[in-house]
């Protein structure tokens, strides 16, 4: 239920697909990864101490994006260093995908409902080179 999609040594993206399931935490990211994505099943009356997350600068050089697909049928295309085309996936409703790296463009095969995750602060056009497929 969780499924990597590589672009030579590039790990693109991580989907966790709706079905998915675990035990206690686990987390599908690696420490230095400069988005944290987990997973948590508690128990009825587990408490988490109520805390407050310090002041801590970080460099963050690219920016990651978590999709959650609420409603609908999104195709997600990779494409390598060179935009050129690579590999596609399907997402479909309760689907979750982090995009990590590659270059990335999506059609909605449905109408689709769609939340977004992704670092701040927004740097608009800085942020992105557009290119056609």
């Amino acid at each position: 239920m969780i499924e990597n999609i590589r672009i030579e040594e590039n790990l693109c993206a991580l989907i966790i697909r709706k079905g998915f399931s675990g035990e206690n935490i686990e987390f599908f990211t690696n420490p230095e990864d400069s988005l944290q994505l987990g997973y948590m099943r508690r128990e009825k009356g587990y408490k988490i101490q109520p805390h407050v997350h310090k002041k801590f600068v970080r460099s963050i050089e690219y920016t990651n994006e978590v999709l959650l697909i609420k409603s609908g049928i999104v195709k997600v295309n990779f494409y390598d260093d060179e935009q050129k085309f690579r590999v596609s996936c399907i997402l479909y409703d309760g689907d979750t995908i982090l995009l990590m790296a590659c270059g990335h463009g999506f059609e909605m095969i449905e109408e689709s409902e769609i939340l977004e995750v992704k670092q701040g602060p927004y740097a608009g056009e800085e942020d992105k080179f557009k290119f056609s497929e």
